[in-house]
This record gives structure tokens, C-alpha cells and sequence, in this order.
């Protein structure tokens, strides 16, 4: 009995050696900044990105992906927990210089899940979870799961162009010429290039910064895109397209160092543009819980393992990401915690087992209108707080006891298949919907501001 489990281990790809799953897939996550869910080629954007749009043809494409949250910090944080970030400790994007708040240490990210089973994990690219500072010790990527990083707090700065504000491994690195995600896609290739164990499976966790602004990209790309040299659309095409470069430049490395069929690629955007012109007319952009605002790409590449050639309009998000890559692994998912995403893989293997979503999608932020939403099925629900707060745009720890006590008013309720641009209310003719899904909403909201981190305490 003891040899047949040993032989069913191996056979099922868990047999391991040296430390690390045999043959275990690589991992690669391409996380854009503020990118529209109409901005990309394959979704019928305005902008070139022949890599991306490679990789959705040769995948799975969701039509109805979302963020973790509508604005940076809580959105990465949802992404790397499969939690909803107040669980996580972020309720809203972090200044490290006023804030307490971090991705809690507490909280198992899907590089340790990784890491556990033998992974290499690097961390490229933004990471705005929190870092040092001198009057604040907060813990690094190294503290989640990272083997290496190399990151800025928030945005690349001054802008995409020139940055200085890089830090590798807790050390500045100083100005740096040329254009974020190109620099970023350099560090992804060195550490590809330099990884002590090149048999061992990997993690690259890549955040890029564009089309964040400050915006910066390359004059010949700019010129494509538009002839005024401070266009600000231009520019903003221009730093998506220079990403799809850079992506591509690195997707040639990726198939150098390891074989593409055992490589799982996911691409995503951690929340809606703050341009209205690249939310394919949904209501809303960065920062509110209208679709706009929420709705992002999502593409997930895996030769031979996911679908290729699939466009998928199931609701689907950020908050998956952890139990689908357990799931496409056959890995546990972390013990003890309540996972708020479910495991996409049924629909992307084609398995015959019809997906079924074990809690509705949920959004909060405090200073949205609406301040929460909750995707279940066709029905989108909103809500406005029924308690004010300070007119401050930067998030204030001394807020959370009234966000934790909660209380919300002028509920809506929209159609997303009818009205995908949520114009028309419907809660008035539909009280039974509105009754259950109400009763879904506070409960989900009640148990997640349970686990909410009391930072104005600390």
C-alpha cells in the first residue's frame, strides 16, 4: 500500500526532489496599474499589444474580469490572498508615511503557498503593500514570501521615465535610465539568468506601473498614437503599448529558460483607468465601485493545459487567482482562512464540472460612491454608507471604527446582461432579488469587517 502511494504521487506530477515538485509548472503574474477594461487590443481598445493579445488567443480571455477593489494597494493585496483586502489589513490604497497599514504578516500570499512546495519566488515591479520607514517598521516582500524583489513603494517617480525610486533586497538603487517596464522586464530576465536553482520552479510576480500617471513612454511610440507631443491620451496609449514591448520581450526569455507548456501566464490590471474614454462605456472609472471603476482584462495562458482560444463572459476576478492556481496545481489551499475567491479551473480545463461561485463578489471603498457593490450571477448591487466621513482623498486610520459599524442606504440594483452600463435601477420591480441579495451583501460585509485590522490603535 505504501509503494502504490509513492507510485500514485509520482505519476500525479507531487513526487518530489532536491526540495521542489518535479516538474511542477512555473507561475508568471503580469499585473498592469491602472489600465481600462478597453484599453488592450483583444479587448477592442485603441492601443497595439500584439504579446497580450498572443497570449489571450492562446488562452482563456474573461469578458467579465474584476480587481480586487477599485483603487491599487487593497486590489494587489485581494490578489495575492484570495481574501478581501480589510481582511487582509488594507482598506485603501497605503501612504506609508501617515498609515499603520500593511498587508498583514499574518496572511498566507500565494508566493508562500508557492515557496512551500519548492518554488523560487521573485517579486518585480510595484508593490505599494507597505514597506519601512523610519518611523514605521513594516515587513518587505521578503516578510510574504519573496525570495528577491525589486520594487517602489507606489508609482515609479519622478515618472515612467528615469526612475529613482527603485529599492532591490531593502537597498535603493538610484536613478535608473530608460522606461519603467522596460526596466522592470530587465530585472525579470536577470533574475531568470541568475536563479541558483534552474531546475527548481518559479514565481515571477511582475507588476508594471503603467499607464499609471505620472505618465511617460518612449516619442516614437507616443507619435503613433497621436501628433501633440503632451497629448496625455497619447501618452497613455504609449506607456501600454511600450508594457505589451516589454512583455514581449520577455515572454522570448521566458521560452528560452523554460519550456512554455509548463508555464502558466496570468495577465490582469489591479482596477478600471481614471480615463473615462477607456472603460468601454461602463459607468464609473478608478476609484468608484461602478463597473468602470472595477471591471478589468483577464487572461490566463497555459499550452496544453488551459483552453486555448476561449473568450469567457463568467464573473470572474482578482480574488480567484490564489484558489485557481492551487487549483491547476493540485496544491492545498491555505489552511485556517477564509478564502473569498473560488478556483476558476473547471473553466479553464473545459472540465465537465459546472463552475459553481461559493460567495458573490464583493467590493468596498470607503470613499466610493457607491461605497460597496456585490456581483452575484447577472445582478450587480450598490449601496451608498449611511454615515459620513471626512473630505479627505487620502485614507485616514481614525475612519475604521465607522467603516467597521457599517450601516448602508439607497440600494440599486442593476441587470449587468441587460444593462451592462448600469442606467437603469431595478430594485423597485424586483423586491425579491433585492431582498436575498441585500441579505447576501450584509453578510459578507459583517464578516469581513470582523477580520478588519484595527490600525487606529496601534
Amino acid at each position: 500500500m505504501k509503494l502504490f502511494s509513492v507510485v500514485l504521487l509520482f505519476l500525479s506530477g507531487l513526487f518530489t526532489t532536491n526540495g521542489h515538485a518535479e516538474d511542477a509548472p512555473n507561475v508568471v503574474m503580469l499585473l498592469a496599474d491602472d489600465l481600462g477594461w478597453q484599453d488592450v487590443g483583444c479587448y477592442g481598445g485603441p492601443v497595439k499589444t500584439p504579446a497580450i493579445d498572443g497570449l489571450a488567443a492562446g488562452g482563456t480571455r474573461f469578458t467579465q474580469f474584476y480587481s480586487g477593489c477599485a483603487v491599487c494597494s487593497p486590489s494587489r493585496a485581494v490578489m495575492l490572498t484570495g481574501r478581501h483586502h480589510i481582511r487582509a489589513g488594507v482598506y485603501s490604497w497605503i501612504n506609508d508615511a501617515s498609515q499603520n497599514s500593511h498587508l498583514l504578516e499574518r496572511e498566507v500570499t500565494l508566493a508562500e503557498v508557492l515557496k512551500k512546495e519548492g518554488y523560487a519566488t521573485a517579486h518585480i515591479g510595484k508593490w505599494h503593500l507597505g514597506l519601512p520607514t523610519e518611523e514605521r517598521d513594516k515587513p518587505t516582500p521578503s516578510q510574504h514570501g519573496f525570495d528577491y524583489w525589486f520594487a517602489t513603494w507606489n508609482n515609479a517617480s519622478p515618472s515612467h521615465h528615469n526612475p529613482d525610486n527603485f529599492i532591490r533586497n531593502g537597498k535603493a538603487v538610484g536613478k535608473l535610465e530608460g522606461y519603467s517596464c522596460q526596466l522592470v522586464a530587465d530585472e525579470a530576465m536577470n533574475w531568470l539568468d541568475a536563479r541558483k536553482d534552474k531546475e527548481a520552479p518559479f514565481f515571477l510576480n511582475i507588476w508594471f506601473h503603467e499607464p499609471h500617471a505620472p505618465i511617460a513612454a518612449p516619442p516614437e511610440i507616443v507619435s503613433e498614437y497621436g501628433n501633440k507631443p503632451k497629448d496625455k491620451a497619447a501618452v497613455y496609449s504609449g506607456t501600454i503599448d511600450n508594457t505589451d514591448k516589454a512583455i514581449a520581450r520577455l515572454l522570448k526569455k521566458l521560452k528560452e529558460v523554460a519550456d512554455p507548456e509548463n508555464t502558466l501566464i496570468i495577465y490582469a490590471s489591479d482596477n478600471g483607468s481614471y480615463r473615462d474614454d477607456r472603460t468601454g462605456g461602463l459607468r464609473g472609472r478608478k476609484g468608484m465601485n461602478w463597473e468602470g471603476g472595477i471591471r478589468v482584462p483577464g487572461v490566463f495562458n497555459w499550452p496544453n493545459k488551459v483552453f486555448p482560444g476561449i473568450v469567457s463572459d463568467e464573473p470572474a476576478g482578482l480574488v480567484d487567482i490564489l484558489p485557481t492556481v492551487c487549483g491547476l496545481l493540485g496544491l492545498e489551499k491555505p489552511e485556517g482562512v477564509h478564502l473569498d475567491g473560488s478556483d476558476l479551473s473547471t473553466i479553464l480545463t473545459q472540465r465537465d464540472e459546472r463552475f459553481v461561485r461559493h460567495q458573490p463578489l464583493f467590493w468596498h471603498l470607503q470613499k466610493s460612491r457607491p461605497v460597496v457593490a456585490m456581483r452575484d450571477g447577472n445582478y450587480s448591487l450598490v449601496a451608498d454608507p449611511a454615515y459620513d466621513l471626512s473630505t479627505s482623498n487620502m485614507f485616514e486610520e481614525s475612519w475604521i471604527p465607522a467603516i467597521k459599524k457599517g450601516g448602508y442606504t439607497n440600494f440599486q440594483l442593476f441587470d449587468l446582461k441587460k444593462d451592462p452600463n448600469q442606467e437603469t435601477n431595478i430594485a423597485s420591480e424586483n423586491p425579491g432579488i433585492l431582498t436575498k441579495m441585500k441579505k447576501q451583501l450584509l453578510e459578507i460585509n459583517a464578516s469581513i469587517m470582523a477580520d478588519g485590522e484595527d490600525w487606529h490603535l496601534k
